[in-house]
């Protein structure tokens, strides 16, 4: 904790901090809508009378949405910054949270929540980025990590909202409605914030990149990295949607898309969406449900703080592998749970002790790692649109998880279905340790000197 704690806030690193948790609104909105759902949806179908079908649309509904904002993004984010492309999302996001609060039909709230798809999307993607383009080396796992902070803090305020307002007349409503606060925060606090000097040094502003640095650099380091981020913006050329699939970025493209996908293949949304569906199968009432689903909102902002301080310190791989394997064994346990009635009759805590498990391991390795390295292993050139790719994948990804959770659990039951999740968590284990990169203590260009001329190397051979 001191490491992290006393780098960050030593020197002029107290900037960096302050425009990191104003770009990680982005992340907060992800959370507290990912989170509000869980519980508001108990509540949403009998008064809309929405069956199986509806509530998976409803859920998936913004997933889809952020595929299309993710992949606009992408262009977005080089045509009129990071930094404006958050402002819209926060706009977006504000005017379809009082849309779906206002909706009176499923088919009203799905189209509210496809917007605010639109909107999660985008700030999904461009926070990391914004965040990694600004940070030194020697923080950047720790700043980039405020998005997933915030994604999980967001989470838990949504969990507080629904246990809060579970006996209040119209209580969903409030619940979606409250996700304009955060929507305008984001507008205000981008306001207040720099452009990038990468984005800057794009644009052939490097007086105005100095500018931005000065705030955040040793003076004796400021003219070296401008030179490095000049000399990679030299390099570029008008680049391509098949440019991804080049020589020297096809490798790394594909350990982002494997990052992405897996993040959501061992089932996490599953948990996160329908954290107090899965407790009522337990035998819990709807309120009691909302109430044990606090637990597992603040095990995951417990265990994200833990992976903010350790993310520099350990590396990313450690966390990563050690993680993932820690979710695959509470899959495992919570299918032995729906699997053996005499535990369902005397631990029906073992549920949310699983439960638990699953998102504090999530929270120390897949949740933050996936975001900061698909911000740190890719070309200056390609970085926008190879984030873009890998974000429209994990939405994507997600969607599919989240759509056919409730289905899955009535084709092949409760215990299999957490099954096949621990299984393809193992498949993500191995395929980590023999292909993810370390990129702790690497600046960018030299993570895309070194990670990406290795590929060349190897490819070429």
């Amino acid at each position: 904790m001191p490491g992290f704690l006393s780098t960050a806030l030593s020197g002029r690193n107290p900037f960096v901090l302050r425009i990191s948790l104003i770009a990680a609104i982005g992340g907060f909105l992800f959370g507290y809508d990912t989170g509000v759902i869980s519980g508001a949806l108990l509540y949403i179908a009998p008064q809309l009378r929405a069956g199986t079908l509806a509530q998976s649309w409803i859920v998936a509904s913004l997933l889809l949405g952020a595929v299309v904002g993710a992949i606009a993004a992408g262009y977005l984010a080089d045509r009129i910054s990071r930094k404006w492309t958050k402002f819209v999302a926060g706009l977006v996001y504000t005017v379809a949270a009082l849309g779906s609060a206002f909706a009176q039909s499923t088919g009203e709230l799905i189209i509210a929540r496809s917007m605010l798809g639109l909107a999660v999307g985008t700030a999904s993607f461009v926070a990391p980025m914004y965040i990694a383009e600004h940070t030194p080396p020697r923080i950047r796992g720790g700043t980039v990590s405020f998005n997933q902070l915030m994604i999980t803090s967001g989470i838990l305020l949504a969990y507080v909202v629904d246990f809060a307002l579970k006996g209040v007349p119209g209580n969903w409503r409030w619940m979606l409605g409250l996700g304009a606060v955060p929507g305008v925060a984001l507008v205000i606090g981008m306001l207040l914030v720099p452009h990038t000097p990468r984005w800057l040094m794009q644009r052939d502003r490097r007086a105005d990149a100095r500018r931005v640095l000065e705030r955040s650099r040793p003076d004796e380091e400021i003219d070296q990295e401008l030179d490095e981020i000049q000399s990679v913006v030299r390099r570029q050329r008008r680049v391509r949607l098949g440019d991804l699939f080049g020589r020297g970025t096809r490798t790394l493209l594909g350990i982002g898309l494997a990052l992405a996908v897996f993040q959501q293949l061992v089932g996490v949304n599953t948990v996160i969406y329908f954290s107090p569906t899965i407790l009522t199968y337990t035998g819990l009432h709807a309120n009691s449900a909302i109430t044990e689903a606090l637990f597992v909102g603040l095990t995951n902002v417990v265990f994200t703080v833990l992976a903010v301080l350790l993310l520099d310190r350990v590396g990313r791989r450690a966390l990563l592998l050690a993680g993932t394997a820690g979710l695959c064994g509470a899959l495992v346990l919570l299918g032995l749970f729906f699997e053996l009635p005499a535990l369902q009759q005397h631990a029906p805590w073992l549920a949310l002790v699983a439960l638990v498990l699953f998102i504090a391991s999530f929270a120390v390795g897949l949740g933050p790692v996936f975001w900061l390295m698909i911000s740190e292993i890719f070309p200056l050139s390609l970085r926008s649109k190879a984030m873009a790719f890998c974000t429209a994948a994990n939405w994507v990804a997600n969607f599919v998880v989240s759509y056919f959770f409730l289905q899955l659990i009535g084709a092949v039951g409760r215990p299999v279905t957490f099954w096949i999740y621990a299984g393809l968590g193992v498949v993500a284990v191995a395929f980590f340790a023999v292909r993810v990169p370390e990129t702790k203590d690497r600046s960018l260009e030299q993570i895309e000197r070194d990670i990406g001329g290795d590929q060349l190397r190897r490819e070429a051979a």
